[in-house]
């Protein structure tokens, strides 16, 4: 086995990546483990023949949960939230999640010398319950964990936020963020040097981040895609996707800005190759670790 395929069943520790004036890190909170034939339901026996170096021991694929730190002169984004304080273990009768554990996201900013009150804005990818654990559950003490911040949410995922009221985040607790949420188009500003890129499919309102800076540009995509085995397979359905069609058309298109020169991704859920590059060969699309 490959110190790369090592990498695929583990999750990420706190990586760094400086881009110009811009430093993005990525903040862990814990993980969830995918099965295969339920997350991807069209992939065969004989496609995980194939692709056997995604899947760790267990038989599932290790998906990394966390935030992604965007610091600028000293001010600070984070682009989603973790799953929050939650523990559960694999769950036999759910074809498509089995453990999911997170936690962890606080005391790795604290690592980081950041307190939650630093972080003026929480800019999220969608509403779904791995992205808003420490948005959507309550803070130390009770409240919000993030007492500063702002919540960035695309303008139709949160018209039609109640399409997103799955696993833990729920109607009445997107109500309590309404009051801080501020909503945005495509192709917006949101920080220095971030703008939004929608990408919808997996949610109706799925939005990428695009961070440019010192003549590098990095592509935050979310959800668009949870593993790296989906850049040799861009058109298999997920089976959390809202509309596999559309969350196909996004893949694509995250994949030509990739190939873009001076051009990095960040695929929070890309186990522990959370930031990488996209390389193109005789043999296809691969996705090599930029740290």
């Amino acid at each position: 086995m490959s110190a790369v395929d090592d990498r695929l069943h583990q999750t990420s520790p706190i990586r760094s990546l400086r881009l110009g004036d811009v430093t993005v890190t990525y903040v862990p909170d814990g993980e969830v483990r995918l099965k295969p034939y339920g997350w991807l339901p069209q992939s065969t026996e004989l496609d995980w023949r194939d692709d056997a170096a995604y899947l760790a021991e267990d038989g599932n694929l290790v998906a990394s949960v966390g935030g992604l730190l965007v610091e600028h002169h000293g001010r600070a984004l984070l682009i989603d939230a973790g799953l929050g304080p939650v523990s559960r273990p694999d769950d036999p009768g759910n074809p498509m999640i089995g453990l999911v554990r997170g936690g962890d996201l606080l005391d790795n900013l604290a690592e980081l010398g950041r307190r939650p009150a630093d972080v003026e804005a929480v800019a999220i990818t969608h509403l779904h319950f791995d992205h808003v654990g420490w948005v959507v559950h309550p803070g130390p003490g009770g409240g919000a964990a993030f007492p500063e911040a702002a919540y960035l949410v695309s303008a139709p995922e949160w018209e039609h936020r109640h399409l997103s009221a799955i696993e833990g985040a729920r109607v009445g607790q997107f109500d309590a963020m309404a009051s801080r949420v501020r909503t945005f188009g495509d192709g917006e500003e949101v920080f220095p040097g971030v703008r939004t890129m929608f990408t919808p499919g997996h949610t109706i309102g799925n939005t990428s981040y695009v961070i440019a800076s010192g003549g590098l540009r990095l592509v935050v995509f979310g959800d668009v895609m949870h593993s790296p085995v989906q850049i040799r397979h861009p058109d298999w359905p997920v089976g959390a996707d809202l509309d596999p069609v559309q969350a196909a058309a996004s893949r694509r298109r995250v994949l030509a800005e990739l190939l873009r020169p001076d051009t990095l991704g960040y695929g929070g859920h890309f186990a522990d190759v959370v930031f990488g590059r996209l390389t193109e060969t005789l043999a296809g699309l691969s996705w090599q670790p930029a740290l």
